[in-house]
């Protein structure tokens, strides 16, 4: 009987083992298979389809978004997002010191971060999520590019109640592609992110207006911790190509 139970446990342990290996390895394969497929949905969608809401979407390449909306996103979600391997350590240390002294942290996630929880993750505060996000977080960084992690991430982010990713979201808020976005509008757009459920870029309330304007400023100020978005050509190209076709 005893040799029965001692088999049972090691066979417990063997399919424990392989189930842990399964949950630390899985990731890292959809982090390897992302790099050239585009996520089909994120968590976040199917939970919101789950609740009842519509899922509006359409995948754009970054090359066809106009380039003020990855410059606008950089500053106001990470500005040293082109320089940083994903964590922004002068960020990190500083919401340390404020938990230190009693006060409450506001976050210091990256866009690396951000997208790393949007693909794989559940929305949610908790430690045992903001362990793994940081244990994703490297793998996004050592196997995707900066132009990559800027596409999926306009493409998931929700940018309101069923809008999800840039070209949706310029189309509800603006009528036109993400392509065309003007400076402001791209702001817009930026400025909505922490908040997408219970702010509108369009028609925007005083605090997104007066934080659009903080971003469009602060663009130019930038400079060259942007030099990882590229050129505005590619997507002036595609419009005048979709616009002679129209013709």
């Amino acid at each position: 009987m005893a040799s029965v139970t001692g088999r049972r446990r090691k066979a417990l342990r063997r399919w424990g083992l392989r189930l842990l290996l399964a949950v630390l390895v899985a990731p890292t394969v959809v982090v390897i298979a992302y790099r050239w497929i585009d996520p089909p949905l994120t968590p976040l969608m199917m939970i919101r389809l789950i609740e009842g809401e519509g899922l509006s979407r359409q995948w754009v390449p970054l090359h066809r978004m106009s380039p003020h909306l990855p410059k606008a996103v950089i500053a106001a979600e990470d500005n040293l997002f082109c320089r940083h391997n994903g964590f922004d350590t002068e960020a990190l240390r500083h919401q340390l010191t404020v938990w230190r002294s009693g006060g409450r942290p506001r976050g210091a996630s990256t866009i690396s971060m951000q997208t790393a929880k949007n693909i794989l993750l559940w929305p949610g505060r908790g430690p045992v999520r903001k362990l793994v996000e940081v244990w994703l977080t490297p793998q996004l960084e050592l196997v995707w590019s900066k132009q990559r992690i800027l596409e999926v991430y306009l493409n998931v982010a929700e940018m309101g109640p069923g809008i999800y990713g840039a070209e949706a979201a310029a189309r509800a808020y603006f009528g036109k592609p993400a392509a065309a976005l003007s400076e402001r509008e791209a702001a817009l757009l930026a400025a909505i992110l922490p908040n997408p459920r219970a702010w509108s870029a369009a028609p925007p309330g005083p605090y997104v207006q007066r934080r659009a304007a903080v971003l469009v400023r602060r663009i130019p100020q930038l400079g060259p911790l942007l030099d990882c978005v590229g050129s505005a050509s590619s997507a002036s190209s595609f419009l005048r190509q979709a616009a002679s076709s129209g013709r």
